[in-house]
């Protein structure tokens, strides 16, 4: 019976989540456009439940590169207004949109010069007639058997938090690199705070082959260091070109195929690379940037020290991050 019950609230709250897709519109759109436009900052307000929820919401914002801050509607009343800019773009959170404290305060805040966005379950509220925006929060019921504590409405609330968020990391074209000034306490901040040499691979763990070695020999070091990638240099270790599995199936795919092939015939030339003193943040930026998850190393005289690989930025799959 336990489990049954359990089930039956994530599948409610699902629901909820999802019955949110339906109701995404222009405004929602209008909404980022303000946000991204605005010389402000975001400041989240809301009682009770929905205030716990606005806290997430602000301090996500907050560490993908929107500032935000929450702000109780009691203690504005009596003081904490005078942390409000013209300008700045206010979220008010009410499930019923009557919330008292909340709705007392929106026409001071509309006096200072702010947008107020209106996140409420009730669009005929009397939240959603002093906002200057609604977006309907409605969820078919709560997943409270009593319909009383506030189940289905804050979880529906703090995904469309989420949601917001990451479109604004889209349309602010936050990168991955931005993080670390603002979690440079965590574990990947950590590493991006770090040289590339103190990361990066090197001696005899770099896979390499001289100019004059043919295809076959180049995909038997590609085979055996498996990172998907061989280094070709000179007699001096002097950075010539580069290998990878993608080019090699690309040859195969054109045909004919001939492994005995000089690897200097078929490598790209002048690879991207990057010296040893390079911060882990730019190096994790050029590759994003370009699409790829292997760096040569070199010193000042362009000879190979060192092969950098996108997991050792982000520890061997700890992180994940997707680029356009």
């Amino acid at each position: 019976m336990i489990i049954e019950q359990a089930a039956e609230v994530l599948r409610i709250e699902a629901d909820a989540i999802m019955g949110l897709v339906s109701k995404l519109d222009h405004r929602f759109t209008e909404m980022v456009e303000w946000i991204c436009q605005s010389k402000g900052r975001v400041i989240i307000a809301g009682i009770g439940k929905s205030g716990l929820i606005g806290r997430k919401i602000a301090a996500t914002l907050n560490s993908t590169g929107t500032n935000a801050f929450f702000l109780h509607p009691v203690e504005a009343m009596h003081g904490d207004l005078g942390m409000v800019c013209q300008g700045d773009v206010v979220l008010a959170l009410s499930n019923s949109g009557e919330t008292e404290e909340l709705n007392l305060m929106i026409p001071s805040i509309r006096s200072i010069g702010c947008k107020v966005i209106a996140f409420t379950g009730n669009p005929e509220s009397t939240l959603a007639g002093l906002s200057d925006l609604v977006i309907d929060m409605g969820v078919a019921k709560e997943a409270c058997p009593l319909g009383l504590a506030p189940t289905s409405s804050t979880t529906a609330l703090l995904a469309m938090g989420d949601a917001l968020a990451v479109t604004l990391i889209e349309k602010k074209q936050f990168k991955s690199s931005d993080f670390k000034k603002f979690h440079p306490g965590g574990k990947l901040g950590q590493r991006l705070s770090k040289n590339v040499e103190e990361i990066m691979l090197s001696g005899s763990s770099i896979p390499m082959v001289d100019k004059d070695a043919s295809l076959r020999d180049a995909i038997m070091v590609i085979d055996r260091f498996r990172l998907g990638v061989v280094l070709v240099v000179d007699r001096e270790k002097r950075l010539e070109g580069i290998l990878t599995d993608g080019d090699v199936r690309h040859l195969i795919a054109l045909g004919p195929w001939n492994p005995d092939r000089s690897i200097s015939a078929v490598m790209t030339r002048n690879p991207k690379h990057l010296a040893a003193g390079t911060a882990a943040y730019d190096a994790l930026d050029l590759m994003e940037h370009h699409q790829i998850t292997v760096l040569p190393i070199t010193d000042d005289r362009e000879m190979v020290v060192g092969v950098l690989h996108l997991h050792d930025i982000l520890g061997k799959g700890q992180f994940k991050f997707s680029g356009k």
